[in-house]
């Protein structure tokens, strides 16, 4: 039985090897990943993509440290709720969430079925896709803070190697891009390279990289492993439209594809949501509160009365155990917290703000945008302390990685995601 044993940990380590092979990462995402972690392409060459959505283990606990969370590693550690930018002493205003099986956002669109947005990225939805997600924090002056496109390009002509890259890619000569000067319209060359240096960001955020479908959830959705006790009693409140009731927004149930291959849940309904969040007092200078979709202009103008206002984007929750602070404002400290916010948030009691030392504990404060308050899905779930414990060791089980940190003998180190089939959509 032993020899057996090792026998088939031996076969499922070369077919994980061999999996992992087959999604080697294409040559445009290859360049996308240069691009991610290139820190040369902010204004004092100190920040990157990854600055904020690390491609490298968190160590807070034994999981973390075996699986990226691709949010910012500083946050984790510290529990600060916004990323530093690459100007000295400036922050962002918004928490940074996971990169992680953001490609699986639909684009940007109002369903007229269900009388609401979906998809997008950022909180607020307003970048359509992928593409037009990557080319925001170069020139945002909170972040990457580079002037203007033309000079981003410009430090991408700087690489010998990128010369090379973009050539071999995109057939685009970055030589032919004319040296950064102080005309008051960039040649069309300018648009183009940016534009092809965000698509190959975005194809880099579609690679198995991002989205390994390799959690204790996925396995036992393939029945290739079980549920413990707590963890079948958290999905069971997850899924209860009488109880928990999480899967209103975060969506657990596996779909089928047109070949009838099972996909499994992103957790999320990607909409978006007022959930009563508090404003946290805690991010530098105190900024105003983040308006959500609502706070957009383009939206605006088609919401006179403010339905959209406080709204952001529900996001999944895969590898939510590995991404505190939660919220966009980062003002929940753990999961714990966020479930016992969700569940009492209207019958807890009432305190000032985030750092009055009753948080969490005897109430909480108001929500920091008062209009379009989710009042029908959360806010008095009558959970148990038990039954929210139970919920949270469900959630854990959506964490990546699982053979390599499960210690599970039905599924051993090397045992390939079961649902490798499952690809992003192409926009």
């Amino acid at each position: 039985m032993q020899k057996q044993t090792a026998l088939l940990m031996l076969c499922l380590s070369f077919a994980g090897e061999a999996q992992e092979a087959q999604e080697a990462l294409t040559d445009e995402q290859q360049l996308g990943k240069l691009l991610y972690e290139d820190q040369n392409l902010s204004l004092n060459r100190n920040q990157s993509c990854a600055s904020c959505h690390s491609l490298k283990p968190v160590p807070q606990n034994a999981v973390a440290k075996q699986v990226p969370a691709f949010v910012d590693p500083e946050n984790i550690k510290t529990g600060g709720a916004v990323s530093a930018g690459s100007i000295p002493d400036k922050t962002g205003t918004l928490n940074a969430p996971t990169a992680a099986y953001a490609a699986f956002s639909p684009l940007f669109h109002w369903d007229d079925v269900e009388g609401l947005y979906v998809g997008g990225q950022f909180w607020n939805g307003r970048a359509s896709d992928l593409t037009e997600q990557a080319k925001g924090p170069f020139l945002n002056p909170l972040e990457m803070a580079m002037p203007n496109e033309w000079s981003v390009v410009s430090r991408l002509k700087e690489n010998k190697n990128y010369r090379k890259l973009f050539r071999q890619v995109y057939q685009l000569d970055l030589n032919a891009v004319p040296p950064l000067n102080n005309a008051t319209t960039p040649p069309a060359a300018v648009a183009d390279v940016y534009q092809h240096l965000a698509k190959a960001i975005g194809a880099f955020e579609q690679s198995r990289v991002f989205n390994k479908f390799t959690s204790k959830f996925d396995y036992v959705l393939a029945g290739m492993t079980q549920f413990t006790a707590i963890e079948k009693k958290g999905l069971a409140l997850f899924n209860d439209a009488d109880k928990g009731n999480c899967a209103a927004c975060h969506i657990s149930e596996a779909s089928t594809d047109k070949d009838g291959n099972i996909i499994p849940p992103m957790f999320t309904d990607f909409t978006y949501d007022n959930i009563g969040l508090p404003r946290n007092v805690k991010i530098p200078n105190n900024p105003e509160p983040n308006l959500g979709l609502g706070g957009r202009t383009d939206i605006a103008a088609l919401d006179p009365d403010g339905n959209e206002l406080g709204k952001h984007k529900v996001m999944s929750l895969r590898n939510i155990a590995l991404t505190p602070p939660y919220g966009h404002n980062g003002v929940l400290a753990t999961l714990e917290q966020t479930v016992h916010f969700y569940n009492t948030r209207d019958t807890l009691g009432t305190v000032s703000d985030n750092q009055d030392a009753g948080f969490a504990k005897s109430g909480w404060p108001a929500p920091e945008v008062a209009q379009n308050v989710n009042h029908d899905e959360l806010g008095n779930l009558g959970l148990t302390a038990d039954e929210e414990k139970a919920i949270v060791a469900f959630m854990k089980t959506l964490t990546d990685d699982y053979q390599k940190w499960g210690k599970d003998r039905r599924v051993p180190p090397g045992t390939p995601s079961p649902f490798a089939q499952v690809k992003p959509p192409v926009p």
